[in-house]
């Protein structure tokens, strides 16, 4: 199976989401910029939840980015892996100028997709993420995790599209996953969609505009 594109993809996943509303406290939907904010749409509609924005920004490990070492994200959040840090030996100074730099670039894309609009208060809600696909899910789970410090009632994690091994990694960190196909081979993300243009920013400042 192909989504036609990603507003066709938020509305299968709203279905499958809605299935399991009645257990939601006050739900909230996030998407994660820029392609799972229009996804995030869809589902915020089909449950009738407010919709907002997750900027995660992952904190990489000097010398290897690719290899998290934590993150922060909308709202405050800041989760530091104290185990990876100790045992790579990165010093205190070291985390603080990253956390810092990451810092200054999520205010500029939280500035920029809100327009001056305050985050939305997810304390003791549960708590949908949606992104348009997930492949390893490393930034998924770094959302969740981030999500988890601004203690929200529950975190569902929800995608179109993702492979089984993905998703019962995050089904260890979320209080529960939602996913319309898990195809095998998985391939890519972008091979399960027939338009899979990249999302601008003026895309989601559109769609959170409206919302």
């Amino acid at each position: 199976m192909r989504f036609r594109d990603r507003i066709s993809a938020g509305e299968e996943l709203g279905q499958a989401v809605a299935r399991s509303a009645d257990a939601f406290i006050r739900p909230i939907v996030l998407g994660l910029p820029r392609g799972g904010v229009p996804v995030a749409a869809g589902v915020a509609g089909a449950i009738d939840a407010p919709l907002d924005v997750l900027v995660v920004r992952k904190l990489g490990v000097p010398g290897h980015e690719e290899y998290a070492m934590g993150a922060i994200a909308s709202g405050g959040a800041e989760v530091v892996d104290e185990a990876v840090v100790e045992r790579l030996g990165i010093d205190a100074l070291t985390v603080a100028g990253i956390i810092e730099r990451e810092r200054d670039e999520l205010s500029r894309r939280e500035a920029a997709y809100r327009g001056g609009r305050p985050p939305l208060d997810v304390t003791q809600r549960t708590v949908v993420l949606v992104d348009d696909g997930i492949a390893t899910g490393s930034s998924m789970r770094a959302a969740v995790r981030a999500v988890r410090s601004l203690e929200p009632a529950a975190v569902i994690v929800a995608t179109p599209v993702a492979p089984s091994d993905s998703m019962t990694v995050l089904a260890e960190v979320a209080d529960d996953v939602i996913v319309v196909e898990q195809p095998s081979p998985f391939l890519a993300v972008g091979y399960w969609y027939e338009d899979f243009t990249q999302t601008r920013d003026a895309e989601v400042i559109d769609v959170l505009g409206r919302a």
